[in-house]
């Protein structure tokens, strides 16, 4: 038994268009639950397992499973077929593994300290600053379509998903500009956002 515990338009929708990638939104049940919102809105649900009420939580046979790239590597293994995530045990998951860390552990704090105009030296010696961030991405795009080379990967939804919502962030690259094209003309990313959206407005009407 999966739940998927989702809030639209958040950090768990990335989850959620990977269930679309992977071919297995009908295997998860998606449950949306209220979470608190940047402008005041929304609030703790107490549906949500989550120990911080915050998204994505994945529940596996009453296990709980929180963060979204434990729960991204997770999925892509129950659901291997799709080919996301290369097999474990070969350089290319080392490889795939180092993107998803990469994102956690450097993208997303150093996105947080640019949208609130943070750039104090001791925060940039220990995450990089968001050049470096973007000169990273470009020189990988540069010699390949995708992050892990010809094929889409479960590495490119993961890096790409904070710039779907925020693409004017994303440098004039043209390898990084086609790559931010490709990825939000893909349908399962089109089809969440779209759900978001429908899903929003009812809140909003609520």
């Amino acid at each position: 038994m999966l739940t998927l515990f989702h809030a639209p338009m958040s950090r768990s929708t990335r989850i959620v268009t990977l269930l679309e990638e992977l071919g297995a939104r009908e295997a998860v049940q998606v449950k949306t639950v209220s979470v608190q919102r940047r402008d005041g809105g929304g609030g703790p649900d107490p549906e949500n397992p989550h120990p911080e009420k915050k998204v994505p939580v994945l529940e596996h046979d009453g296990t709980i499973i929180t963060e979204s790239i434990a729960i991204a590597i997770h999925l892509c293994t129950l659901f291997p077929d799709a080919e996301l995530m290369p097999a474990a045990g070969t350089p290319e998951h080392g490889k795939a593994l180092q993107w998803l860390a990469w994102n956690a552990g450097v993208v997303e704090p150093v996105l947080i300290a640019k949208l609130t105009d943070d750039d104090n030296p001791a925060f940039q010696s220990a995450f990089r600053g968001w050049d470096e961030v973007m000169l990273r991405l470009k020189t990988a795009l540069d010699t390949s379509p995708w992050l892990l080379g010809s094929k889409f990967s479960v590495a490119d939804l993961i890096v790409h998903s904070s710039f779907s919502w925020m693409p004017d962030l994303l440098p004039d690259h043209a390898v990084i500009q086609d790559w931010n094209s490709r990825m939000m003309a893909r349908p399962a990313v089109q089809k969440t956002f779209a759900e978001d959206q429908e899903a929003m407005a009812v809140l909003a009407g609520a």
